[in-house]
């Protein structure tokens, strides 16, 4: 099944509370999130939203140990200032799969998980994609 096709049923990464929402500004300047920041426990798994394969597993500046999902058609999805990764670039994952674990890698005060969406480089909503809330609780 194409990712295109399962707009609005994805399952949430992780579970729970939206702490920061896309679109809204970052720390009161004009720079927004291109995502959302899910606050959640340390080490608290982190699961794969769909198959894919993996295009990136490393460390990168202001995302902390971050894991980016190739899902083909220009979909990725992006998991980030997780505490430990458990994949790497080239593997293949499916639909639940641990590859993660939250953590508070990059510089974050506190744990939770960076979980973006982009469609040919663009970042979407997560929240059009992934499964309605009750408010801002994710429960997986």
């Amino acid at each position: 099944k194409s990712f295109a096709k399962l707009k609005g049923k994805l399952d949430w990464p992780t579970k729970g509370k939206l702490k920061a929402l896309y679109g809204k500004p970052r720390n009161s300047s004009r720079v927004k999130w291109n995502g959302v920041m899910i606050m959640a426990g340390t080490g608290r798994d982190v699961k794969a939203v769909s198959h894919g394969r993996v295009a990136f597993a490393d460390f990168l500046r202001g995302y902390g140990l971050l894991l980016i999902l190739d899902h083909g058609d220009g979909y990725m999805s992006l998991y980030g200032h997780n505490q430990t990764l458990f994949k790497e670039a080239g593997e293949w994952v499916d639909a639940g799969e641990s590859i993660a674990l939250v953590g508070n890698s990059g510089g974050q005060k506190y744990p939770g998980l960076y979980f973006s969406i982009r469609s040919k480089g663009k970042p979407n909503n997560p929240k059009k994609w992934c499964r309605k809330l009750k408010g801002r609780t994710i429960q997986t």
